[in-house]
C-alpha cells in the first residue's frame, strides 16, 4: 500500500478538499479489475483440474466471494484497517458504521471516500482464500469449505493485513524518524501470495493426498480454461498493483509497466526450464510462469524501477518452475501447485524488495542492497525486515489453518468420500456436471438429457 508517514491519529470525518475525482475512478476502478481476478482464478484452476471436479472448483472460487463480501463489510475491514493498534484494528467501522470518517493509516494523505478503499481492500480479502482452493482440488466438502473461508477470513487474513497494510500493523509500523517503514509490500506479497501459500500448504496435509496421487495420470482437462484464466489474471493484475498506489499518479504507472514486464520475463523463464528439462515448451507452463510473475512483482511493484522488475520475473519464471517439484519429493498433494507458484513466488518477491527496492521509484522506499542501501547497513537491515515480515506471515498462517481446519473437522466431515471423490465433486456435491454429454434427439434439434450423469474422466 502506499502510505503517507504516521502521526497520532485519531477518527475525523473525511474532509471533501481532499478528495481527488481522478483517484476515486482509479481505485474504483482498480477494485473491479481484481474483483474479475477471482472468476478468473476460477477458470485458471478449473482447466488444471479433471472435468468432474470443473464446477466444483468454479463453485468454491464463487463462493469466496459471496462469503467474503459478508464477513468483510460486517467484521473484516474494521479489524484490518480500524484503530493504530499493533496487532489489530479496533470496532470503529463494525457493520460499516462510521464510514465517512478517514482511514486511520491513511489520514491526510487519503483522497477518496473511506467506502471506496472499503471497496478495494474487499476485492483482496476475497481472492486471498480462493487462491486456497488450488491445493485441495478434488476432495474438499462444500460445507466445510464455507466454514473455513468464514472463520479463515477473519482469523487469518483480517489480522495479517492490519500488520503488513496498516502502517501501524507491527509489520510495517512508521519510523517517524525517518519517514520510512520496517518492511514493505506495495500490493499483497506477504499478505496474499505467502498467506494463502502457507495456508494452502496446511490444508493439503490436513485433508491428504487425492485417491491415485501420484500414481494415477491427474493431468488437467482443458488447458484453454488455463489459458483464458491466466489472461485474465494477467489484466486483473494491473488493478491489484498498479491500483495500490491508491492515486492515479506515476507510481501507479511505474506499478503497470513493472507488472507487464516482470509477467513477460517470467513466462519466458519457465518455458526455458521447460524446454531445457523436458524437450517442450508447454501452454500450461506458459501461463503458470506468467502468474508466477505476477505473484513475485506484487510485493515490487511501487518500489523497483522496470530494469529490477525485469530480473525479479526471470527469479520467479525459473525459480517457481523448480518449486513446483517440491511436492513429488516432500509427498504433499499440493493439487495445482499452490504451493509452488504463490508461496514460493511470494518469499521470491518479498525478498526481492530488500535488493531492488529504490527511492528514485518511490520516495517513501527504503533503499535496496543494489540500490546503496542508503546508509552502511540499511539495505541489509531492509532485507532482514523482509524476511521477517515473510516468515511470520508463513507460520501465523499455517499454524491458525491448521487449527482452524481441525476443529471444523470435529464438527463436519472436511473431505468428500471416496465414492464421491471418485464420482466427482460436480455430480456427488453439486448435483450438476460441467459438459453435457447427452446425444441429439430425432426432433427439434435440442441436446435431449443424459439418461444418467456422465462419469467419465476426461484428461489430457
Amino acid at each position: 500500500m502506499s502510505q503517507a508517514v504516521l502521526t497520532a491519529a485519531s477518527y475525523a470525518p473525511f474532509d471533501l478538499k481532499n478528495l481527488s475525482g481522478g483517484d476515486t475512478a482509479w481505485v474504483l476502478a482498480s477494485a473491479s479489475l481484481v474483483l474479475l481476478m477471482t472468476p478468473a482464478l476460477a477458470f485458471f484452476y478449473g482447466g488444471m483440474v479433471r472435468a468432474k471436479h470443473t464446477l466444483g472448483m468454479l463453485m468454491q472460487n464463487f463462493a469466496a466471494m459471496a462469503i467474503v463480501s459478508v464477513t468483510w463489510v460486517v467484521i473484516g475491514f474494521t479489524l484490518a484497517f480500524g484503530g493504530t493498534g499493533r496487532y489489530l484494528g479496533d470496532l470503529h467501522y463494525l457493520l460499516l458504521h462510521n464510514i465517512a470518517d478517514v482511514v486511520p493509516t491513511l489520514g491526510e494523505a487519503q483522497t477518496m471516500p473511506t467506502i471506496v478503499f472499503v471497496a478495494f481492500q474487499l476485492t483482496f480479502a476475497i481472492i486471498t482464500p480462493a487462491l486456497i482452493t488450488g491445493s485441495t482440488a478434488d476432495r474438499w466438502k462444500f460445507g466445510a469449505f464455507i466454514a473455513f473461508v468464514s472463520a479463515w477470513s477473519i482469523l487469518i487474513y483480517a489480522p495479517v493485513a492490519h500488520w503488513v497494510f496498516n502502517g501501524y500493523g507491527f509489520l510495517n509500523q512508521s519510523m517517524q524518524s525517518a519517514g520510512k517503514f520496517f518492511a514493505e509490500d506495495f500490493a499483497g506479497g506477504t499478505v496474499v501470495h505467502i498467506n494463502a501459500g502457507a495456508a494452502g500448504l496446511a490444508m493439503a496435509l490436513v485433508l491428504g493426498r487425492r485417491r491415485g496421487w501420484p500414481r494415477e495420470n491427474m493431468r488437467g482437462h482443458n488447458i484453454p480454461f488455463v489459458m483464458l484464466g491466466a489472461g485474465l489474471l494477467w489484466f486483473g493484475w494491473f488493478g491489484f498493483n498498479a491500483g495500490s498506489a491508491l492515486a492515479a499518479n506515476g507510481l501507479a504507472g511505474y506499478a503497470w509497466m513493472n507488472t507487464n514486464t516482470a509477467t513477460a520475463t517470467a513466462m519466458l523463464g519457465w518455458l526455458i526450464v521447460e524446454k531445457v528439462r523436458y524437450g517442450k515448451s508447454t501452454a500450461l507452463g506458459a501461463a503458470s510462469g506468467a502468474v508466477a510473475g505476477l505473484v513475485a512483482i506484487t510485493p515490487c511493484a511501487g518500489f523497483v524501477s522496470v530494469t529490477g522488475a525485469l530480473v525479479i520475473g526471470l527469479l520467479a519464471g525459473v525459480g517457481c518452475a523448480f518449486a513446483i517439484s517440491l511436492k513429488n519429493r516432500l509427498g504433499y498433494d499440493d493439487s495445482l501447485d499452490v504451493v509452488g507458484v504463490h508461496f514460493v513466488g511470494g518469499w521470491i518477491g518479498t525478498l526481492s524488495v530488500g535488493f531492488f527496492s529504490t527511492d528514485a521509484i518511490n520516495s517513501l522506499a527504503n533503499n535496496g542492497i543494489f540500490y546503496g542501501g542508503g546508509g552502511k547497513y540499511a539495505g541489509w537491515n531492509l532485507l532482514l525486515h523482509q524476511f521477517e515480515a515473510a516468515a511470520v506471515v508463513s507460520v501465523f498462517s499455517f499454524v491458525g489453518t491448521f487449527v482452524i481446519a481441525k476443529v471444523i473437522g470435529l464438527v463436519m466431515k472436511t473431505r468428500v468420500t471416496e465414492e464421491e471423490e471418485v464420482t466427482g465433486l460436480d455430480q456427488s456435491i453439486h448435483g450438476e456436471t460441467a459438459y453435457d454429454f447427452g446425444t441429439l434427439t430425432g426432433s427439434g434439434g435440442h441436446f435431449a438429457p443424459a439418461a444418467a450423469a456422465s462419469r467419465e474422466r476426461v484428461q489430457a
